[in-house]
């Protein structure tokens, strides 16, 4: 791998959209963010959060963009969203999303064999997802003809607020009495079995044999939506499975902390960058 990056660059950017998938209500979109440079650029796919109902690739600018400005090709796709159809079908989007901007990266001076993948809240558990089981046929759903033999394996995992454990999320809601949360839940976990099945944390303690991509967490001490002891406990069990995992509290911070400028926003920016440039690092020294 020749790919090289500096986290401390600084670039001018393109950015664009472009037509991502066709799906069965709406055409999704995806948000191309391109180093103005000589390349080739490492590769990061966005997935948005929004309790899985609400958002598009939109929701997370300022952090596509931090990353992108240290050289970094950052594209965040459009997902289908709960009110559309449950479980599984943002996963499918993603998984395609993956083998998609593998295909496309080369074209906007990405190098593919860079891929990691970014996911917040929601997003983050799509993320999660996608990498423990990148090649669950049912996630693989969706067929990519102009290039069949791509899978959808991934370098890395970075994540802000993940739900890494829906359940234990879920009674979180009910406890704290957040009825709009206990729907969004129910609506995309249709059946509601399926919020043990496509639980990460619960794939986990049931020993399923996954993939274990390098994951980092970003997580708000205050966070009312997934609270910061959930996200300890699956750091844990991603280490006691086998895999690397770095979970990095930020104190004083909400759920949705990152929106808004300021010294712990910007320790969010410095945080996603070294993370992708130590993975990047391995990856040289193991090619």
């Amino acid at each position: 791998m020749t790919t090289s990056y500096n986290p401390s660059a600084n670039y001018e950017l393109k950015v664009w959209d472009v037509e991502f998938r066709r799906a069965p209500k709406r055409q999704l979109l995806a948000r191309v963010y391109q180093p103005q440079g000589t390349g080739p650029f490492p590769v990061l796919l966005d997935v948005h959060g929004g309790a899985w109902h609400d958002k598009d690739r939109l929701a997370n600018v300022p952090m596509c963009e931090a990353a992108a400005k240290s050289g970094i090709l950052v594209v965040a796709i459009d997902t289908t969203l709960s009110h559309e159809a449950p479980y599984p079908a943002s996963v499918q989007d993603a998984h395609y999303g993956i083998r998609w901007l593998k295909h496309r990266a080369p074209e906007w001076n990405g190098d593919p064999a860079t891929l990691g993948v970014l996911g917040s809240s929601s997003g983050g558990h799509v993320a999660e997802l996608v990498a423990m089981r990148p090649r669950d046929p049912r996630y693989a759903a969706l067929p990519l003809a102009q290039a069949p033999g791509i899978d959808a394996t991934v370098n890395y995992v970075a994540t802000r607020s993940p739900i890494s454990d829906c359940h234990a999320r879920y009674e979180h809601m009910v406890k704290t009495d957040r009825p709009e949360m206990i729907k969004k839940s129910k609506m995309y976990f249709d059946p509601w079995e399926s919020i043990f099945e496509g639980n990460p944390a619960k794939i986990l303690e049931r020993g399923e044999k996954v993939t274990l991509p390098p994951l980092l967490i970003m997580q708000g001490e205050l966070d009312s939506n997934v609270p910061w002891q959930i996200q300890e406990k699956f750091a844990q069990a991603w280490r006691a499975a086998g895999g690397e995992c770095e979970l990095e509290i930020f104190k004083g911070c909400e759920h949705m902390w990152i929106q808004e400028p300021g010294p712990q926003t910007d320790r969010a920016h410095e945080v996603l960058k070294a993370f992708i440039s130590r993975q990047l690092r391995a990856l040289r020294k193991a090619a």
